[in-house]
């Protein structure tokens, strides 16, 4: 099933995620749901929190960005390969240099913008199976999981950039929360709840 996607301005979006344990109530379907509604949205990654749910729940796809010509063969195939579910994730540690890149997000549609961060990372998780890993990750994949991570965190891209850019792209995000937008997926703006 197609669930809508939280939009910017929603509380559930700047919530610090909780851990679930491998009892969580329905959690096959719950992931079902995910990966449909990320693919049907054309998206690389989808946390709980763009679903309405505070949990430590996260997926990621790289497969679309492995169609850009600039990358290697290698690092082609690597990307259209890589499909994981990220449980209770933890960054343990980010290396290197920050980089640039120009970052997007499901739940803040039309909005692009440059967002830097480090190229490696060591991120302890579990699977959908609830086995523990503890991997290493660099790259577009490292990136993706760091944007998908922040959404557990309660982190949007929008908070790292710089006070200048939030000016230029505040009244964008306040048309987004209020629904003044058009997307081809379905959204859930915060304006449009029914008031208790």
């Amino acid at each position: 099933m197609i669930l809508p996607i939280v939009a910017i301005g929603d509380p559930v979006l700047k919530k610090q995620a909780v851990d679930i344990t491998k009892d969580y109530p329905k959690l096959d379907i719950l992931l079902e749901n995910m990966h449909e509604t990320m693919y049907n949205a054309y998206g690389v990654g989808l946390a709980a929190p763009q679903i309405g749910l505070a949990i430590r729940l996260f997926l990621v796809d790289t497969a679309p960005f492995a169609e850009d010509d600039d990358l290697t063969n290698d690092e082609q195939e690597q990307l259209k390969n890589f499909k994981r579910v990220f449980i209770n994730a933890r960054i343990l540690e980010e290396e290197g240099e920050e980089w640039g890149f120009c970052e997007g997000c499901l739940s803040i549609p039309d909005v692009r913008e440059d967002v830097f961060r480090k190229p490696i990372i060591t991120v302890e998780y579990y699977d959908e199976n609830f086995k523990k890993h503890t991997e290493k990750f660099d790259g577009l994949i490292a990136r993706v999981i760091q944007h998908e991570y922040d959404h557990i965190e309660g982190v949007l891209f929008t908070d790292k950039l710089s006070t200048l850019k939030k000016r230029l792209i505040k009244g964008k995000l306040g048309n987004i929360s209020k629904g003044k937008i058009d997307v081809d997926y379905r959204m859930r703006f915060p304006s449009a709840k029914k008031k208790r």
